[in-house]
């Protein structure tokens, strides 16, 4: 692992806000979704695995980290730590959306969206049977606590298991709990295009919400059209991230999404 002295600019940025109820900028994107759609409808009839936009966007998220080696750190100390791998965290919802809950998937660039899906599915199954030991310590810890410690224990905890990159899952605060990215769907519900903070205690640099797909009128050579049409929106930490780097990380993840076949390891 490298680590390297933070920039005048971000080290301004981390004594002016306090993490990260201020230093937030959001971006979005409209991707036209017909490479998507039909890797989609490819991949599922070769594996017969649900694969998903959202596992597609996942994907396209962790080569977005891998095409812009400043949003893959973590800080501590004044320094910049390298992420060791591509980590993205899922949302997903439990009793038919009445709970939240979520799972990294490690190294994700180097997985096919296959093993993602497959992966995310095995993971969110454990936790619905209670059988996910992280997922189970952690629930246990936070219903115990009084809604008053909640808010120190968590970001000591996000600091112990970020900052200093330790490995507290035996009292179900895992290292590095959230990944260097975090991704959810509100296409699910039919919503176009929602936006949405990050808290305090991911300690990541962006927070990726997957829109629904619709048919939109566009322009391609001259003329109006109809393709089907992807939002996406993305919550920047600025105390992590500038403005041209979003706009790298926002062409990296366009790049995959014109063309998920080209990105799978081989």
């Amino acid at each position: 692992m490298t680590s390297r002295r933070i920039p005048t600019w971000r080290r301004l940025a981390w004594a002016a806000w306090r993490p990260p109820s201020d230093p937030q900028f959001y971006g979005e994107l409209d991707i036209d979704a017909s490479a998507l759609l039909a890797y989609l409808d490819q991949v599922r009839a070769v594996s017969g695995v649900h694969v998903t936009i959202t596992h597609l966007v996942g994907r396209a998220v962790a080569h977005g980290l891998s095409q812009v080696p400043e949003l893959r750190t973590r800080v501590a100390f004044g320094r910049e730590h390298e992420r060791e791998s591509n980590d993205v965290f899922f949302i997903t919802s439990l009793e038919g959306g009445k709970e939240l809950s979520g799972v990294k998937i490690t190294d994700v660039t180097h997985k096919s969206a296959v093993d993602v899906a497959v992966e995310l599915t095995r993971r969110h199954a454990a936790i619905v049977s209670g059988a996910d030991p992280e997922f189970g310590r952690s629930k246990a810890l936070l219903g115990w606590l009084p809604i008053w410690l909640l808010r120190p224990v968590m970001r000591c905890g996000a600091w112990l298991t970020t900052a200093l990159d330790l490995d507290l899952t035996v009292l179900g605060m895992p290292r590095q709990a959230f990944g260097g990215a975090m991704v959810t769907s509100v296409g699910m519900w039919g919503v176009r295009r929602a936006f949405s903070p990050l808290a305090a205690y991911y300690r990541m640099p962006v927070l990726v919400l997957v829109g629904a797909v619709e048919q939109r009128a566009v322009v391609v050579d001259g003329q109006v059209v109809a393709r089907p049409v992807l939002g996406i929106t993305a919550t920047f930490d600025h105390r992590y991230v500038d403005g041209s780097q979003a706009v790298r990380f926002a062409a990296a993840a366009r790049e995959y999404c014109a063309d998920p076949r080209a990105f799978e390891p081989g």
